[in-house]
């Protein structure tokens, strides 16, 4: 078996199915199990792999308001505001961005109640200049991830 493109393909196989065994990750890729071992040391050391996690669907456990939260910060202060962000258990995703907005942060809450208190607790920091909140009405997609391309000739 040749080892080009093993990395991409066993994480694609880790995408397909994140819980599969050593084992049958070997047995899918034609590799030993040491060689699936190995490489995967490899990709969780060097940080491309970062942990075995469940995709939680929020809405099935009543987290169903999302909010999209755009922030205009005084630039001195943008590491302090994702920061506290970053704290905040609902805030899924958090990003510095480029463009009219400094900081975009995806929240999920369990009601417009709590989207708001929460919204109100963060604008009282004399740093953030402007805020605009949406209310998510439909998520199409949300926690997706993509194969990577396979270089094969």
């Amino acid at each position: 078996m040749t080892y080009e493109n093993l990395d991409a393909k066993l994480i694609n196989a880790l995408l397909g199915n994140g819980r599969a065994s050593l084992r049958s990750l070997g047995e899918e890729l034609d590799v030993s199990v040491t060689t699936v071992s190995n490489h995967l040391r490899d990709l969780e050391a060097e940080g491309v792999v970062n942990g075995y996690t469940p995709i939680v669907d929020y809405d099935a456990l009543g987290y169903d308001v999302t909010a999209v939260i755009q922030l205009k910060v005084e630039g001195s202060s943008l590491p302090e505001i994702t920061d506290r962000l970053r704290q905040q258990k609902q805030m899924v995703s958090v990003y510095e961005v480029t463009g009219d907005y400094d900081i975009i942060a995806i929240g999920k809450f369990t009601d417009t109640d709590g989207m708001n208190s929460q919204i109100k607790e963060l604008l009282t920091d004399v740093d953030i200049r402007e805020s605009n909140t949406s209310v998510v009405l439909n998520a199409v997609t949300e926690n997706e991830q993509f194969e990577l391309d396979l270089n094969e000739e």
